[in-house]
């Protein structure tokens, strides 16, 4: 499976889960005995150990693995939380991100952990880990009982302490100089308790290039790094706060045993550090993120300002034209230019991949395979085609309905596949593309197809169709049938080749989105169920429609196209007034009947009829005149007007008028 299409999803959702855990450790430093903290920590990194694991980042998978088993242990009281700990898992953490940092430079993610990870493997056994290096720093920083008096009064009075490890650039000629720069800058917003190496050495030159200084100040740590990073010829600057609960004894002699080491690790961090800024500036490559993470409710604020700017726009046009000035004309042109700009801006601004629901049915179809004993290959196709983010919320879950369905009831199992010899493995299709204003989802099997004569026998027992409607009835319709809310009452309709359990809530979820569903089917070949959704929910293009003296919008999506009709070219049918349509025939529906508008003036010998589609049915919508093509936002009626029929919504026209948008679909039915 090529993951490389999820490799953005994966360093994202990583930054979140490691940001988590910083958070996370530094709260329950804070608290060390509430074991709700440790669940959130745990949670974050058992699904950034399952990510890393799916994305073949094995090293990373690991590290977050032995990691997760301290945090077990803690969880389950085995062991305590101490600083010391929390400084081995902190360093842990930072391993991961610089990890999670190298995969999103193009790198491997592979990095070398084994003494981190011997010391989580030593905690975890409950052994206590007297080795505390930080990851940065040259020297550790030890206090005598004197200095260390010094941090705990300044904590207790409002102070922080911090340890700042400064690096100078290797060219640095005047070292001296710059260390005391440095200190001046330190001393202009605190103290500086000790450095290491001392002020007399650091004045004598006496260090490579790097010291570390203690001090007691009242900013925040970025605010001091980057007061010291202003001195000229500082190259790195590293901050972290003093911890005050160590014991000293322990420090001197962690200081004495891992001075050299820590000396040793120091040279080649820095070397390392210095190899990887020269190769960056040669490639000037850019780390920074070109994302932003926006709470989808504010995206809904700026649509819903943005809708009023729409209805106020068809205002401004109609007082334009009423007035008939050309600088006012001409301005009014240019702005709606420029909204109509700023609305493609905010539609694609809420547009959502696909993927994002795409993307849970993989797992969710070979645990379904492995509990069914069938074999199942998944493709998804189109992944990346975008829909409104209010449409992808609502299209999980009849999605998850079909695929289970088809999954269930479509894909015959491993021998009666190989008996009609077929491969034992089934395909099942996920694709989504574009087409006009909508995005058609399909899903395709290749399984045992819809029995026309099992559907029927079963919907003239339920009650849904009579025998004698039966018999008339397309293959298309037939398969229609499934759809129907008795029909999935069955209490186990594998004798249909199941299709069916659950249907109805399908359909009537997309059909709640202003889209359809089609299904196709070759009996032993397969099927095909194909979702028709538009793009966005929010602003349509409609046909404006009067209806005596009333204003109703048509969608122009579900329109083919509009006629004038002669009123002796009314034909009638089974009790129904009829038109032939180019060849076809087609019901007439009179709108002003169906809403019961009052009527005031009196009729033409000539109909205006909008013939509208849905799926393969088509009816003429017959109307008093044709307005226009308009732009308009839909606003919902409420929960008062939810039950009002073929009325999908309302808006407000330029004129301040409402116009009420007419629910072809519900019509059509």
């Amino acid at each position: 499976m090529d993951m490389s299409q999820y490799l953005e999803v994966f360093i994202d959702e990583s930054r979140e889960h490691l940001q988590t855990i910083n958070e996370q450790l530094l709260e329950l430093e804070k608290n060390p005995d509430d074991v709700s903290i440790v669940n959130e920590i745990f949670r974050s990194a058992h699904t950034l150990k399952g990510m890393s694991a799916t994305m073949g980042f094995e090293d990373l998978a690991n590290l977050t693995h032995q990691m997760e088993n301290v945090l077990d242990a803690i969880r389950n009281e085995k062991i305590s939380v101490t600083p010391e700990l929390l400084d081995v898992i902190f360093r842990a953490v930072d391993d991961l991100e610089a990890m999670v940092v190298s995969i999103s430079e193009g790198g491997d993610g592979k990095r070398d952990v084994t003494e981190v990870v011997a010391q989580l493997k030593q905690i975890e056994k409950g052994d206590v880990v007297a080795v505390r290096q930080k990851s940065n720093s040259t020297y550790e920083q030890t206090y005598d009982e004197f200095e260390y008096t010094i941090l705990k009064q300044s904590a207790e009075q409002g102070f922080h302490s911090y340890e700042v490890t400064i690096k100078l650039r290797s060219d640095c000629l005047l070292k001296a100089a710059r260390v005391f720069m440095i200190f001046e800058v330190i001393e202009q917003i605190g103290e500086v308790i000790k450095s290491v190496p001392t002020v007399e050495m650091l004045e004598a030159e006496q260090f490579d290039d790097q010291f570390v200084v203690t001090v007691v100040t009242k900013v925040s740590q970025d605010e001091l790094q980057k007061r010291i990073m202003k001195v000229s010829e500082v190259e790195q600057v590293i901050v972290q706060r003093v911890n005050l609960h160590r014991s000293t004894e322990e420090e001197k002699t962690t200081e004495t045993k891992h001075e050299q080491k820590e000396e040793q690790q120091a040279v080649e961090q820095a070397v390392e550090k210095k190899q990887e800024a020269q190769e960056e500036k040669a490639t000037g490559k850019q780390v920074s993120n070109k994302t932003i993470r926006v709470n989808i409710e504010r995206l809904d604020v700026l649509m819903n300002l943005f809708e009023e700017l729409v209805i106020d726009r068809g205002r401004l046009e109609q007082i334009s034209r009423e007035l008939n000035n050309p600088e006012l004309h001409e301005t009014v042109e240019r702005m709606s230019r420029i909204s109509g700009d700023l609305q493609n801006i905010i539609l694609n601004m809420r547009m959502v991949p696909v993927e994002t629901v795409f993307n849970r049915f993989p797992r969710m179809v070979r645990q379904l395979a492995r509990d069914l004993g069938k074999k199942i290959n998944l493709e998804i196709i189109g992944a990346e085609t975008e829909l409104d983010r209010t449409v992808i919320d609502e299209i999980g879950d009849p999605l998850v309905h079909l695929l289970r369905n088809a999954i269930d009831h479509g894909i015959e199992t491993p021998d009666v596949r190989r008996a009609k010899g077929k491969p034992e493995e089934g395909t099942v299709k996920l694709k989504a593309y574009h087409s006009g204003n909508h995005v058609f989802i399909e899903i395709e099997d290749d399984g045992a197809g819809i029995s026309r004569e099992k559907v029927l026998k079963k919907a003239i027992s339920k009650g849904i169709i009579s025998e004698q409607n039966a018999a008339n009835l397309t293959d298309k319709q037939v398969y229609e049938l499934i759809f129907a809310s008795g029909f999935s009452t069955a209490d186990k309709v594998s004798d249909i080749s199941g299709r069916g359990v659950g249907l109805d809530v399908v359909k009537s979820t997309i059909e709640s989105l202003g889209g359809s569903v089609s299904i196709d089917s070759e009996e032993g070949v397969g099927s095909i169920f194909s979702i028709q959704l538009p793009l966005t929910l929010s602003i349509i293009s409609v046909m404006l429609v009067e209806i005596q003296h009333e204003k109703y919008a048509i969608p122009l999506s579900s329109i083919i196209e509009t006629a004038i009709v002669k009123k002796e070219d009314i034909l009638h049918a089974h009790n129904q007034k009829v038109i032939d349509f180019r060849g076809k025939v087609v019901p007439l529906l009179f709108l002003k009947d169906i809403f019961e508008v009052p009527v005031v003036k009196e009729d033409d010998d000539f109909l205006s009829v909008v013939i509208v589609r849905k799926g393969e049915k088509m009816a003429g919508l017959v109307v008093d005149s044709f307005i226009g093509q308009q732009e308009v936002v839909l606003k919902s009626l409420g929960n008062y007007l939810t039950s009002v029929f073929a009325i999908s919504g309302a808006t407000i026209l330029g004129d301040g008028q409402v116009a009420l948008i007419v629910d072809c679909n519900a019509l059509i039915k």
